[in-house]
């Protein structure tokens, strides 16, 4: 909030901002407006490799290993046929790997794309699975 409105941010404008930060967490996530739907998108879809900070983890921390897998992670928005895709390649470690942790996250994408008007769709080692 300060650093919005430092930067002279119009006040409903910063509303919007601070709403979808706001709304954006796993517990209590809410497409409330078009910008929570984008973040919502945005951060549950974030898995790469270079999130992993310590590759000596990737054995016993499935979230470290995950993203380590993913060698390809990208968000291609289809205006025309109305679909927001997350098209990951995964190897070296079990696709159930990813949907142990990430099925909420997808329900919470597929729900943000529906608020936008847009189907959501994963498709994960070419394999469309939502």
């Amino acid at each position: 909030f300060r650093i919005l409105d430092k930067m002279g941010m119009p006040p409903e404008d910063v509303a919007t901002v601070i709403t979808a930060i706001g709304n954006h967490d796993e517990q209590t996530a809410a497409a409330v407006n078009a910008v929570a739907a984008a973040l919502i998108i945005a951060d549950k879809t974030d898995v790469r490799r270079s999130r992993v900070r310590n590759r000596s983890t990737i054995n016993f921390d499935i979230h470290d290993r995950v993203n380590y897998a993913a060698e390809k992670s990208d968000v291609i928005l289809e205006p025309d046929s109305k679909t927001i895709t997350l098209d990951l390649k995964i190897n070296i470690c079990a696709v159930m790997d990813y949907f142990e942790i990430f099925t909420g996250r997808m329900l919470l994408c597929r729900k943000a794309a529906e608020f936008l008007g847009l189907q959501f769709k994963l498709d994960i080692n070419d394999v469309y699975l939502l």
